[in-house]
């Protein structure tokens, strides 16, 4: 269903029965872990006009792992941690599947 890279792909899956019969089967809610419990492999500051897709691609190789850069630093709103330009970012380990 999800990439094995996808921050949904290590989620369980579940099913429920409509009341028409029909089987719909779904991913459980993902808990966010906390930034603290990530091993952090380096740091980089945001430069001006920086997205987090640009900065996950150079410190992690991908554009798509913009999310464990989230993760790591415990945030919400992805629009918000390039912003300032100067902020500080932790970039965490890859996790291999």
């Amino acid at each position: 269903m999800f990439d094995k890279t996808s921050r949904y792909s290590r989620i369980p899956e579940s099913t429920i029965v409509t009341p028409e019969g029909r089987q719909v089967t779904y991913k459980q809610r993902r808990f966010l872990p906390q930034g603290a419990s990530m091993r952090i492999i380096s740091s980089t500051t945001a430069q001006e006009g920086d997205r987090l897709d640009l900065i996950a691609a150079r410190t992690l190789g991908s554009a798509e792992m913009a999310w464990r850069i989230c993760d790591a630093n415990n945030a919400m709103n992805p629009f918000d941690l390039a912003d300032p330009p100067g902020t500080v970012l932790h970039v965490p380990m890859p996790q291999h599947t």
